[in-house]
């Protein structure tokens, strides 16, 4: 698989967009899991550009302002035609003394913490305030972010959101935007897929950003939610592809301990992969993109040498017999989609009907 390939999202209003198979999370500019200095920031993104990345996703949580700030510094040096953004609303950072940030897994962060704010008055502002702190005049994509009972707390919580963010004018704020065409997509950034479900049934989002629920470790995502996403028109971008460290080589799923069946499906995986000869890297990162759906990944990067990495492991040579026997062995679900399925056929299929290019 080549990191540069281009698959095309037809969004709302006839307009498209272009992301390269490899994007880039920006997670790690945000101080996660350790600080970073500005020149390894800037020769992160520069590399992610050399590498031909031409997606890049953001949001103001990320180091409460410190992703954003950092990535745009880079970016808006380069041709603006040339590539794709996204950043999320949700939250407004405002100023608070040392020592009373929020930041949760982030660490040395400016003084601001951020505030839940799904309204339509919260989205203008999110959005207006990225727009500044990237020093870009645009950007591609809005994403809700994190709107799901995992950030929340409880199902409850949830649709408590949910609801604010249709009946405070959320969902209106960005349908304006778009409609206006001030953007290009919507949707929702989100580490559960129910979430997704609620809104094409709510409203018309082009695309999800689905982090850590659709990956070599888990896949209910294909029966419960891609179906609702094909018939609708909507594509899916996948964060998390590691699930946070997990399955490459790191002792942390879902930006904490790992737990221990989780450990030992892990173990397993790599076991096989490495009967085969293949890294347990590379088997999850291709694994994800070979879904129809799937426009583009977004491993995050914290170094010029991570970057190269993501783009090395994608490119790493995977015989078809693993992904057979992943599934005969249950550890990969027996409908999955898998890179020795995703033919030239296939993608000519889903092209003509507005998926991949």
């Amino acid at each position: 698989m080549k990191a540069t390939e281009i698959r095309r999202l037809d969004a709302r209003g006839g307009r498209t967009l272009d992301f390269t198979l490899l994007g880039f999370g920006s997670v790690p500019l945000g101080n996660y899991p350790q600080p970073l200095d500005e020149s390894t920031c800037d020769s992160t993104v520069v590399a992610a550009w050399d590498c031909g990345i031409r997606y890049f996703d953001t949001a103001p949580v990320y180091g409460v302002g410190l992703a954003e700030a950092r990535l745009g510094r880079v970016l808006r040096t380069l041709p603006r035609d040339q590539f794709v953004i996204s950043t999320k609303v949700g939250r407004v950072l405002v100023p608070c003394a040392e020592g009373e940030q929020n930041a949760k897994i982030f660490v040395k962060t400016p003084p601001y913490r951020f505030e839940f704010d799904y309204s339509y008055d919260g989205v203008m502002r999110s959005f207006e305030e990225s727009l500044r702190r990237l020093g870009l005049e645009r950007v591609d994509i809005l994403y809700v972010h994190d709107i799901d009972a995992i950030v929340h707390g409880d199902r409850e919580r949830y649709e408590q959101r949910m609801r604010e963010l249709f009946d405070n004018g959320g969902w209106r704020a960005l349908d304006q935007l778009r409609s206006d065409g001030v953007i290009t997509a919507i949707g929702a950034g989100v580490n559960e897929w129910q979430p997704c479900v609620r809104l094409l049934e709510l409203a018309d989002p082009d695309l999800f950003l689905l982090a850590g629920r659709y990956t070599l470790l888990e896949q209910p995502p294909s029966d419960a939610f891609f179906p609702k996403c094909a018939e609708r028109g909507a594509r899916v971008v996948i964060g998390g592809p590691y699930n946070s460290g997990v399955l490459a080589g790191k002792g942390t799923y879902n930006y904490s301990s790992v737990p221990p069946p989780i450990a030992q499906r892990a173990a397993a995986l790599e076991r096989e992969c490495a009967s085969f000869g293949v890294s347990l890297r590379a088997a999850a990162l291709q694994f994800v993109v070979a879904h129809p759906l799937v426009v583009s990944v977004i491993p995050g990067a914290g170094s010029a040498s991570e970057v190269t990495d993501n783009r090395a492991t994608l490119g790493e040579p995977i015989p078809a017999s693993l992904w057979q026997r992943l599934k005969d062995c249950g550890l990969l679900e027996a409908g999955a989609a898998t890179p020795s399925e995703l033919t030239d056929s296939t993608l000519e299929s889903h092209d003509r009907h507005g998926g991949l290019t």
